[in-house]
């Protein structure tokens, strides 16, 4: 075998490695992913009187789950039992990752805003954002500089509000 033939093999055998990993829990055994959500720890946890649901009142011990509780909440009892809650997970995964995914472009747009006004030594300024609100901190050279840099992260769309740990060097 030469070299070409040798790496044509190892490609083939590496997608059909994929092929199965990806392909065999859609052949699984349907009553086995019953039990696999059954033995979910969240689940579990939550479910502290034990009756196989999650009460609405058990949830809330999860930060900003009632959003994904809602929309998983099928049947519209008030309580998810185990399919409703897996899928309240993804909801909630999904919802979290775009919190995350928001924050960031609006740091984008906040240090894009910087660098574009004259003003303000945005090399010097950092910026973090956590659900809309945006932190500035670093130096600057003097006070306008700092109420400048409030004045365009708070313009930037998406900024619920801006606080200023930005400090002036003497």
């Amino acid at each position: 075998m030469n070299g070409k033939s040798i790496l044509k093999s190892a490609g083939t055998a590496v997608a059909a490695v994929v092929t199965l990993t990806i392909a065999a829990p859609l052949y699984a055994d349907p009553e086995a992913a019953t039990i696999d959500s059954a033995q979910n720890p969240t689940f579990l946890k939550l479910d502290t009187n034990h009756d196989g649901y999650i009460s609405r009142e058990e949830a809330s011990r999860l930060r900003n789950f009632g959003k994904a509780f809602n929309e998983a909440d099928a049947n519209h009892d008030g309580r998810l039992d185990k399919d409703e809650f897996m899928k309240a997970q993804a909801i909630y995964d999904r919802m979290r990752a775009k919190a995350y995914i928001d924050d960031s472009v609006i740091t984008a747009k906040v240090k894009a805003a910087l660098v574009k006004d004259p003003e303000v030594k945005s090399l010097e300024v950092s910026v973090t954002t956590d659900k809309g609100n945006v932190l500035l901190s670093g130096f600057v050279d003097s006070e306008k500089q700092v109420q400048r840099a409030r004045e365009i992260a708070a313009a930037v769309e998406g900024v619920k509000s801006v606080k200023s740990n930005l400090v002036v060097k003497s």
